[in-house]
């Protein structure tokens, strides 16, 4: 009797671990977090690619690769109910968010990678994204002016003008790398209005469906703009290292990255789940110093600092996101 008993304990204490464990996964703070891993080594990843082929070739790649992923996944996992007039016209508005997160973001970020370092980027766009998006919600009235939000806003402003200072001098890298930054400033704006959009496409699709339809549509746009430099690449002197690279940025931190993150905009808003983005440039700034050797001048070092400050009191108004009561998940 005490052994069946204790058997029958153990398979309870193991099943409520996997339980546990299972609805750990499932954490949208969980997925969202390795979303921002992924999404932090693609940048150094990402500018790999472009130092080989054509940054609107590099940017075909990574997400033509995901489109094709994405489908087969939707083939093999999606729903099979049949399309409805309320989800074909959630899977418009996929697709139409689509051409400003996945076409309009990738054309501007691999073409500012051709220009400045990866670093720049993993600074600008994941942190000046939580402000723009910040900023969007307290214009609109969505969130409430606090003198932290007001104050955080001002001092991002203030760090991201001594950012850009300090890579347009002779020390930061001069007119390239500025021009790179300021085309990672417009991905950063990409990618916070598609952040905004995140709530309205996911109504009335699912969002692997949701997912696979953004990314189709932006990676035909993205084909069409890279189809002129497609014959100039000499593909069979490209390195396999590349297409590692390839394969990591089409499946991980395209495919599955997206679809995580469209996963937690769902569960916890788009307000909150920008705020994960600032994990992103501590995984960028390793993979950066470690496997390309880039680094700052300390002017971009001091405006980088005052900006991630400005950002994350703008983001939280000074207090932990789920003590937040200001509608920020609607």
């Amino acid at each position: 009797m005490s052994t069946n008993t204790t058997n029958t304990t153990s398979s309870t204490s193991g099943t409520s671990a996997l339980n546990s464990m299972n609805r750990g996964l499932n954490s949208p703070y969980v997925q969202l977090s390795v979303t921002m891993v992924l999404w932090g080594s693609a940048f150094a990843s990402s500018k790999t690619v472009v130092e080989h082929v054509p940054h609107a070739v590099a940017a075909l790649l990574r997400f033509g690769g995901a489109a094709l992923a994405l489908l087969v996944a939707m083939v093999l996992f999606g729903s099979r109910r049949q399309g409805t007039k309320a989800s074909r016209r959630a899977g418009g508005r996929a697709a139409l968010a689509g051409v400003l997160g996945v076409f309009a973001y990738n054309s501007v970020f691999f073409w500012g990678l051709s220009l400045a370092p990866s670093l720049d980027a993993g600074i600008l766009i994941p942190v000046m994204s939580p402000v723009l998006t910040s900023l969007f919600l307290l214009v609109t009235g969505r969130e409430r002016a606090s003198r932290a939000r007001l104050a955080g806003l001002g001092l991002g402003l203030a760090g991201a003008v001594i950012f850009f200072l300090g890579a347009g001098g002779s020390a930061g890298g001069g007119p390239s790398r500025l021009a790179g930054d300021a085309l990672f400033l417009l991905s950063a704006a990409c990618w916070a209005a598609y952040t905004l959009a995140g709530p309205r496409v996911l109504a009335g699709a699912d969002p692997l469906r949701a997912t696979t339809y953004a990314t189709c549509a932006g990676a035909v746009l993205l084909g069409l703009v890279a189809a002129p430099a497609v014959p100039d690449v000499r593909w069979g002197e490209l390195p396999p290292g590349l297409w590692l690279n390839v394969g990591f940025l089409a499946l991980g931190a395209a495919a599955v990255a997206n679809l995580l993150y469209y996963r937690g905009v769902g569960a916890v808003g788009p307000a909150s789940a920008s705020l994960m983005m600032f994990t992103v440039p501590v995984v960028n700034t390793v993979c950066g110093t470690l496997f390309l050797g880039e680094s700052f001048g300390p002017v971009q070092a001091a405006g980088a600092a005052v900006l991630l400050a400005g950002a994350i009191l703008a983001a939280t108004q000074g207090r932990p996101p789920w003590r937040r009561g200001d509608g920020t998940r609607s």
